[in-house]
């Protein structure tokens, strides 16, 4: 008996051996084995399958796979005041990978623990920046690392937080070892930061970048009819 397997591991899940079997969306694709290498709090996977190449021929490949389960994040962001809510906490692999302090600026995130993406971020929202906010705005759904891991992020947004609601001291969950301080940025500033290499958070980036482009602080376009 294994746990995660045919027993229930410290998390209560089992059959972690099966994820990919039965998939049918591809026929170039066929997995043949799933070994579960470590199931700790999250799932790593090694997988062999079988992969129709281009010019018909098929070889046998095996990949590993970290599965953490899906996660949201959003922006905060004030139209008036053309500002954004950011966090700042410490990430170990951050640290352990070339960054200066693994101090970073990003926006409010977490995993969805079984929530819809909707309700989780509106959970995360809450215990990161202390914003309670209402129906957020759907950006786009990314997977931020294909080649290894298998987590998908929804990107949303929403405008109007109040700076006066914000926490003084730090927030997030301290029983989950979480220590986050807010940060209130003027939007061009936060713009700034990402050319210059100070916020170098990838899901951070896309939402500014998006802000920029596509949402609340694109350019104003001009009058129809107008050269």
């Amino acid at each position: 008996m294994t746990a995660g397997l045919d027993t229930p591991d410290r998390r209560g899940r089992t059959g972690l051996d099966r994820h990919g079997h039965g998939l049918t969306g591809n026929p170039r694709v066929r997995i043949r084995d799933v070994e579960v290498l470590s199931c700790d709090w999250y799932v790593l996977r090694k997988t062999t399958f079988d992969y129709e190449h281009s010019d018909g021929h098929i070889s046998r490949e095996q990949r590993e796979t970290y599965d953490r389960g899906d996660g949201a994040t959003i922006l905060l962001h004030n139209d008036d005041h053309r500002t954004v809510l950011l966090t700042r906490q410490f990430r170990l692999p951050a640290y352990v990978n070339g960054h200066p302090d693994g101090m970073l600026l990003e926006t409010a995130a977490g995993l969805l623990d079984g929530d819809r993406p909707q309700e989780a971020i509106r959970r995360e929202a809450a215990e990161e920046t202390g914003h309670v906010i209402g129906a957020p705005e759907h950006v786009f759904d990314v997977y931020m690392s294909p080649g290894s891991v298998t987590e998908r992020v929804h990107f949303y947004a929403a405008a109007h937080y109040d700076p006066a609601d914000t926490p003084a001291g730090a927030t997030g969950v301290a029983a989950e070892g979480e220590d986050i301080t807010t940060v209130e940025l003027p939007f061009a500033d936060a713009l700034a930061m990402v050319r210059k290499g100070t916020i170098a958070d990838a899901k951070t980036i896309m939402l500014l970048q998006w802000a920029a482009l596509d949402g609340p602080f694109r350019p104003a376009e001009p009058p129809a009819g107008h050269n």
